[in-house]
């Protein structure tokens, strides 16, 4: 059953991977036409935000259009086994994501169709998304450190609530409270917008989530944020204390998105691709844009992409340990 699965996907791979190359195309003239941009994630998350605004001003610089192209499940695998299959010649460029890159591959082994490492060529990453965390405004805690002793002296009375088993929030809420050594209720829900809606109601308590999925409801004040998961406190929401600072030493918790092709494009091709990104983010609108939506637009090298991938890799692989979740 399984030779039969994985090769059933293999086909579909193909079948759904850019066309072949055009007669007369060369790397030099790249791009002479549409570029397929493969978002793993479901249309109006975060991600697909932040993909589009960038894609738009890459379309501008590069005179063809970048078309999105959502494809989701299996924590965002089939769309990196998408452009792993694809024609390496820089018209399927897949949005990487923490998500995508990093989680699914290590939960979801059995539909995984390519290397994610070996496979792929990092471009570059384009926003950098600090999860916050956020509780009901009605929750007696208003700090890090209250939440914490509250916890501790009410085992199993604080409903943390996240998107989904395996989801980022999940795992970002797992570590946290195995680090904060407190014991409260994990709650699943099927997606952010429902863990989300379930903190405001009140059903559950506190979650942590990426920055771009809450500023809204911060702002009308349905959500109070206790602290934020960077290193230091974030340009984003530089008035929020970080997680560190405010009583858990250690703890850091963000996502990312970037760009990535297949291993085998050629260094012109993706060498076009990285200054794109690079002079899209240095544009004040795209820069503005990026930021109200609550991500930290930057630009990185291939080579400091890759190095996030690894690093965040083997932290995700710990928090996904210690939630004792089974990859299927």
């Amino acid at each position: 059953m399984r030779n039969r699965y994985t090769a059933a996907v293999a086909i579909a791979l193909v079948l759904l991977g850019a066309p072949p190359a055009v007669a007369g195309e060369s790397a030099d003239d790249y791009p002479t036409r549409p570029v397929r941009l493969v978002i793993a994630q479901a249309p109006g998350s975060s991600i697909d935000a932040m993909s589009r605004v960038v894609a738009a001003k890459m379309s501008e610089l590069l005179g063809e259009q970048f078309v999105a192209d959502n494809r989701t499940g299996a924590g965002g695998t089939i769309g990196g086994g998408i452009v792993a299959h694809s024609e390496p010649n820089g018209y399927t460029v897949l949005c990487a994501a923490t998500a995508s890159q990093v989680i699914g591959p290590q939960l979801y082994k059995q539909h995984v169709t390519y290397d994610p490492f070996r496979d792929f060529a990092p471009v570059s990453m384009f926003a950098v998304t600090q999860n916050l965390l956020v509780v009901n405004p009605r929750m007696p805690y208003k700090s890090v450190r209250e939440l914490i002793a509250y916890a501790k002296a009410n085992p199993g009375k604080v409903n943390w609530s996240n998107a989904g088993s395996g989801f980022q929030s999940h795992l970002a809420g797992v570590l946290f409270t195995h680090m904060a050594k407190i014991d409260v209720l994990h709650v699943p829900y099927k997606g952010a917008g429902a863990s989300l809606g379930a903190v405001i109601a009140g059903e559950s308590h506190v979650t942590i989530v990426p920055a771009p999925s809450v500023m809204g409801h911060l702002r009308s004040g349905v959500l109070r944020a206790l602290a934020i998961g960077s290193a230091k406190r974030s340009p984003v929401a530089p008035d929020i204390p970080t997680i560190i600072e405010s009583g858990l030493p250690g703890y850091t918790s963000a996502g990312w998105a970037g760009f990535m092709v297949p291993s085998k494009t050629t260094k012109k091709i993706r060498t076009r691709l990285h200054d794109a990104v690079v002079k899209a983010m240095k544009d004040p609108e795209t820069d503005a844009a990026m930021k109200k939506l609550g991500a930290e637009p930057m630009a990185t090298t291939p080579e400091e992409f890759a190095e996030v991938i690894q690093r965040d890799w083997k932290a995700f692989g710990e928090a996904i340990r210690v939630s004792g979740i089974q990859p299927n």
